[in-house]
């Protein structure tokens, strides 16, 4: 390909990417840390191993049942603050109960975090971010983290979106290690200036990136225009599949929205999706698609991964079809979902498997939709 072309499709891939993504991608901030991170030479492979194997058993995801939490600060201010470009905390508590049964007061830094979800247009109580000093967490259920993020209710009477979106990341942990672990928590949002409380709701704490690549043996990176091609190809195709099983659109590997790089040594790079209440199958009422995407609604599926045929194709649909019942069954077990949603979840689900089930279909909704860019 000569140069002259190729400069063409970056072009291209480029204003393709910047149409689809609403939101902007990682902050610069996330970005300088990464690189400076990539910088850096590699831990041995023991030292590795030792970061995996200490990732792995982080208190925090050793059980599913949901936390009991109170969370105490200035919230009028801490909600006020909607600049996306904004890295500005603010005091807090955090309260809990230990595993011995002993009440526990951890003193702590808050922020407002995301992008649609901080817009106060989308969300009246904006998703946080939670800065703990680490070595006031020795021994409790945060313990080893310095950071996490806290998916919150969004508005009153919403918080059902919390746990569509919390089974959804169960759903990628039952069929990679390539993914975020994800905690439910019922959690009281106290007021401090007013002591009085502002709501009590189910939020998710979502693992931080770092805890993610040390499970993975390697690191969090960021580059810029990522292609398909540029990316571990098994970890490519499976998590588009899952996007498009899903019903969700609402991410970039090319700008890094809604997706992580993680690079071993080797030089693999895993890209590894989080923030899902874009997609069809959790449906938040603010949820709309880009309108560069030709769908009316995030329910109506469309496939935006890499061009393959159905042989190559076909590993992955096996891989699916054999994790069906166990997808199928979260949404019987689940705590809080009503049993109307419970239903159409599954039936969402069921209408992708007849796609996959179908030759037919198959060429129609995912070999001629392909995203032939990045190839």
């Amino acid at each position: 390909m000569s140069k002259t072309l190729r400069a063409l499709w970056a072009a291209i891939a480029m204003v393709f990417a910047v149409a689809l993504v609403p939101d902007a991608p990682a902050s610069a901030r996330q970005a300088q840390a990464a690189q400076q991170a990539a910088e850096e030479p590699w831990p041995s492979a023991e030292k590795l191993a030792e970061r995996r194997s200490d990732a792995e058993r982080l208190r925090l995801f050793r059980s599913d049942v949901p936390l009991e939490l109170t969370l105490r600060a200035d919230f009028r201010a801490v909600q006020r603050d909607r600049n996306p470009a904004s890295t500005k905390t603010f005091p807090a508590t955090i309260e809990f109960t230990s595993e011995a049964g002993e009440p526990v007061s951890m003193p702590l830094r808050i922020r407002t975090r995301g992008h649609s979800r901080r817009s106060s247009s989308t969300c009246t109580f904006a998703p946080l971010r939670l800065e703990f000093e680490k070595k006031l967490t020795k021994g409790s259920v945060f313990d080893e983290h310095g950071a996490l993020k806290l998916g919150t209710h969004c508005r009153g009477g919403a918080e059902e979106m919390i746990l569509r979106e919390y089974a959804v990341y169960r759903m990628f942990n039952l069929l990679t290690p390539r993914s975020y672990r994800a905690r439910l928590a019922r959690v009281t949002y106290i007021d401090s200036e007013r002591e009085r409380q502002v709501a009590s709701e189910y939020g998710l704490l979502i693992e931080d990136v770092d805890d993610v690549a040390k499970r993975l043996e390697g690191r969090e990176i960021t580059v810029q225009q990522v292609i398909f091609a540029r990316v571990e190809q098994d970890a490519l195709n499976l998590m588009t599949l899952f996007e498009y099983l899903i019903g969700n659109t609402d991410f970039s590997i090319f700008s890094q929205h809604n997706v992580r790089l993680v690079q071993t040594p080797a030089g693999l790079r895993y890209p590894v999706p989080y923030d899902f209440d874009y997609s069809g199958l959790v449906d938040a009422p603010y949820a709309v698609p880009a309108r560069t995407l030709g769908i009316g609604s995030v329910r109506d599926r469309l496939f935006r991964g890499p061009c393959r045929t159905p042989e190559e194709w076909a590993p992955y649909f096996d891989k699916l079809r054999g994790a069906k019942a166990d997808l199928l069954a979260l949404y019987d077990t689940l705590p809080g979902l009503n049993d109307r949603y419970r239903r159409d979840a599954k039936s969402y689900i069921e209408q992708f498997y007849r796609t996959i089930g179908s030759p037919a279909l198959i060429k129609r909704e995912i070999i001629d939709k392909c995203e032939k860019i990045g190839m």
